[in-house]
C-alpha cells in the first residue's frame, strides 16, 4: 500500500464524540432549563385555558418538546449572532461559539436541525399552527440583530418567548383550513391579549439579566432596556410585573377560573416582591439570581390554571 491510499490519521486535536457532545449541549444550555421553562409555563398555561382544560397528551407533548427544541435552536443562532460581543462580556466569553471550540456553521447546522425537529411536531398540528409557527421562526432569527438597532430589544424578545400562546390556541380550535385567513377565526383576542400580557414578563425578567450586563454592555455597544431605562431601572421591572400580574389575573377572571387561578396569581406576586429585594442593589449575583428564579413565577400561574381547571 502506498502512502497516498493510506488512511488519514485522525486529527489529535479534534474533540472525541463525547467531548463534541458535551460542547453541544453547552451550546443550547442543557444544563440550565431556566431559558426553556421561561417559555413553557405560559405556553402550557394558554394550552389549558384554549381546551378548557387537559388538551390531551399530543398537543402537551408537541408543545413541551417543541418549546425546548425551539429555545436550543434559538440560543444557536444568538450566540452565533453575538460571538464578536460575547467575547468581551466575562459571563460569556467561554461559550462554544464565542471560544471557538464549536466553529459558526457548525452551530448554526445544529440549530437548523433542532429547528426542523420542531417544525416537524408542529406539522402534525393543523394548517394555522404551521403559519404560526413560520412567524415564530422569523421572530426568532431577528431577536439577536434587534439588539444592534432597537433601544429595547426585550420587547423583541418578549414577542418571540410569547408566541406559543396564540399557537396553543391555534392548535387545539384551529380547523384544516390553509388560507391564512383562517388564523384569525383560530386565534382569539384573548390568545393576543395574553401574548401582550406575557410580553411585559418577559420584559420583567430580560431586563433584570440585562442589568448583570449593562456595564459590558455600555462598552461593546450594545441596547438593552437596562441601559435604556438607566436609573429606572428598578421601577421599570416592578411596573412590567405588575402589568404581566394585572392583565393575566384579570383575563384569567374573564375565562371564570376560580380562585385558585387567583391564588396562583397571588404566589407570583409574592416572588415578585421577593426579587426586588434581589435587585434593589444592582448586584450582578442579585440580578442574575432573580432572572434565574423567574420560572416559578410562571410556574405559579400555571399552577394555578391547572387546579382550575380540575373537577370539583
Amino acid at each position: 500500500m502506498n502512502a497516498s491510499s493510506a488512511p488519514a490519521a485522525p486529527d489529535p486535536a479534534a474533540p472525541s464524540p463525547r467531548r463534541r457532545l458535551s460542547l453541544y449541549l453547552d451550546l443550547i444550555r442543557w444544563n440550565r432549563p431556566a431559558g426553556w421553562l421561561l417559555l413553557l409555563w405560559p405556553t402550557l398555561a394558554a394550552l389549558w385555558m384554549a381546551a378548557d382544560g387537559f388538551p390531551g397528551w399530543h398537543l402537551l407533548g408537541v408543545f413541551t418538546l417543541g418549546t425546548v427544541l425551539m429555545r436550543s435552536a434559538g440560543c444557536c443562532v444568538n450566540d452565533v449572532a453575538d460571538a464578536e460581543f460575547d467575547r468581551h462580556v466575562k459571563r460569556t466569553a467561554q461559550r462554544p461559539v464565542t471560544s471557538g471550540a464549536v466553529s459558526k456553521k457548525e452551530a448554526l447546522a445544529v440549530g437548523a436541525v433542532l429547528a426542523l425537529l420542531a417544525f416537524g411536531l408542529v406539522l402534525t398540528t393543523n394548517p394555522p399552527t404551521i403559519w404560526l409557527s413560520v412567524v415564530a421562526l422569523m421572530v426568532t432569527l431577528l431577536y439577536p440583530y434587534a439588539k444592534r438597532v432597537v433601544s429595547m430589544p426585550q420587547a423583541v424578545l418578549g414577542v418571540a418567548f410569547s408566541f406559543g400562546i396564540p399557537m396553543a390556541f391555534s392548535a387545539v380550535q384551529g380547523g384544516q383550513d390553509w388560507a391564512l385567513a383562517a388564523i384569525p377565526a383560530a386565534v382569539p383576542a384573548l390568545a393576543w391579549w395574553l401574548l401582550v400580557g406575557n410580553l411585559f414578563w418577559v420584559l420583567a425578567y430580560d431586563t433584570e439579566y440585562a442589568m448583570v450586563d449593562r456595564d459590558d454592555d455600555l462598552k461593546i455597544g450594545i441596547k438593552t432596556s437596562a441601559i435604556t431605562l438607566g436609573r429606572f431601572d428598578m421601577a421599570g421591572v416592578m411596573l412590567f410585573y405588575v402589568a404581566y400580574l394585572i392583565s393575566w389575573g384579570a383575563l384569567g377572571h374573564g375565562l371564570g377560573l376560580l380562585k385558585t387561578y387567583l391564588i396562583g396569581i397571588a404566589a407570583a406576586a409574592l416572588q415578585v416582591a421577593w426579587h426586588f429585594t434581589l435587585i434593589r442593589h444592582r448586584s450582578r449575583d442579585g440580578c442574575f439570581r432573580a432572572f434565574r428564579l423567574n420560572h416559578w413565577v410562571g410556574f405559579a400561574v400555571f399552577a394555578g390554571t391547572v387546579i382550575s381547571y380540575l373537577p370539583s
